[in-house]
């Protein structure tokens, strides 16, 4: 693969982490009952099907792709997650500007918009049982490894994010619903962290089946 990422590649990203999604559904929903309203699956699920409903024809650019997924997540998915992926993708889309590929140092900026816009709606910080456990030491690791291009930069956000998810396990939860259980929301994985990751995941298996 060059080094540029098309908005059909992004697409291929985007029915990826869909088809995580579907497959993980039954363990997200397991995830969310232990500290939340156990509906992050089924939630996540129905929206991403909506999501790649909209995907044909494929938008002219990633800016164009990122609103139109913003825009059907906050209408489709409900309880938080909705509005939190929502603000990621429609954050992501202007940071992108008019190109129609995007480098590996463009997406990462873009990633970055789209969390700051997560952290600024949702107010959680790294440490808070949330995705942003996942998504933040991610773009770090994209960062530090996009000179040597997306697939890279994708492999070691992916690997990034895996451990964050994992690192919220003893954590107890200062934001969003599995905060009201206090301290027994330690000793289980966040639902949220879980979902980035499965996000990152996706993006770094598309990016390296085009390699």
């Amino acid at each position: 693969m060059s080094g540029a990422v098309s908005t059909g590649l992004l697409v291929q990203w985007l029915r990826a982490f869909r088809d995580a999604v579907h497959a993980h559904k039954d363990e997200l929903t397991r995830l969310d009952s232990e500290i939340g309203d156990a509906d992050h699956g089924s939630n996540m699920a129905r929206g991403l099907d909506a999501v790649v409903a909209k995907l044909d024809p494929v938008p002219a650019t990633p800016a164009d792709l990122f609103k139109t997924v913003g825009m059907t997540l906050v209408s489709s998915v409900g309880g938080a997650s909705g509005p939190l992926y929502g603000t990621l993708f429609l954050r992501m889309g202007p940071a992108l500007g008019t190109e129609g590929e995007v480098d590996a140092a463009a997406l990462g900026a873009a990633l970055r918009a789209g969390v700051d816009g997560v952290i600024a709606r949702g107010k959680a910080q790294l440490g808070d049982k949330t995705m942003i456990d996942a998504l933040s030491p991610a773009l770090d690791a994209w960062d530090a490894a996009a000179g040597d291009g997306a697939v890279a930069a994708s492999r070691a956000a992916a690997d990034a994010a895996a451990r964050g998810r994992d690192a919220t396990e003893p954590l107890v939860a200062r934001k969003g619903r599995a905060s009201y259980l206090g301290e027994r929301s330690a000793g289980h994985l966040d639902p949220g962290a879980a979902s980035a990751t499965l996000l990152l995941e996706a993006l770094r298996d598309t990016l390296a089946a085009a390699e």
